[in-house]
């Protein structure tokens, strides 16, 4: 028993041993309505280091923020006969709608590549989970398209240079969201990384959501799809013949 007793202190001495993350983020719901332009997270926190000393050499952070996963179908147009015309294809089963990292350096000299896929740190350790049988050149020229769409757009961000630790306890990062963002549940990750590897790891959840009519549109058309084609058409329609008869008049 005391050998036990010993064995149970000695391993919770250990995990006293390695420092802790406390992070919160500046706006736990985004609410989206008719005038919004993005928005500007602000995720933040404090490292809580055994004994109250921080080492020598301060760790470094990189914080996280991903929306939920997605499938995508990637579709790759060739111009044939003066036509452009779909060609290859490629599916991903869960790859983020959105995916924003900031970090205190730049990740390469954070962690290696292996780190990096098991983290999920940086685009070029996104998990995308293919599910086409293409040849791995071809699965990676894809993996690039979409990740190149995705920058494009706004969705997928990295900023070397994005978090800023203050005497090596409290860190902050700012991370935009977009206006074309998608809903949904995100995840806030903030990782400490020392001499290659996390040594600590910490998640809030954050919320993005539709408002006031936005909220209603979107509700009718995922719950009443054919009933909100309907009265879309019928608005359309509307709004056609109204303006017809204003300047028929005019």
């Amino acid at each position: 028993m005391k050998r036990e007793l010993a064995a149970l202190a000695s391993l919770l001495c250990l995990g006293a041993a390695k420092p802790v993350l406390v992070p919160d983020v500046s706006e736990r719901q985004v609410q989206i309505v008719y005038s919004f332009t993005g928005a500007d997270l602000l995720l933040f926190g404090a490292i809580l280091y055994p004994q109250g000393r921080a080492p020598d050499r301060p760790p470094d952070i990189a914080v996280v923020l991903k929306g939920p996963t997605e499938s995508i179908l990637l579709r790759e147009k060739q111009k044939v006969a003066g036509m452009w015309v779909n060609a290859d294809s490629a599916r991903f089963r869960s790859a983020p709608s959105f995916y924003a990292i900031a970090s205190s350096r730049p990740l390469a000299q954070l962690v290696d590549a292996r780190t990096a896929a098991i983290y999920e740190l940086g685009l070029d350790g996104l998990q995308l989970s293919p599910t086409s049988n293409a040849l791995p050149e071809q699965q990676q020229r894809f993996e690039q398209g979409l990740i190149d769409l995705k920058r494009r757009a706004g969705l997928y961000v990295e900023d070397a240079h994005g978090v800023e630790i203050t005497d090596g306890v409290l860190y902050r990062a700012h991370i935009n969201v977009p206006a074309r963002v998608p809903v949904g549940r995100y995840v806030a990750e903030t990782f400490l990384i020392q001499d290659g590897k996390v040594v600590a790891g910490a998640v809030r959840a954050v919320r993005i959501d539709k408002s006031g009519f936005e909220r209603f549109v979107s509700h009718a058309a995922h719950r009443w799809p054919v009933s909100y084609g309907l009265v879309a058409v019928a608005l359309s329609l509307a709004i056609g013949w109204a303006a017809g008869q204003f300047f028929r008049r005019g």
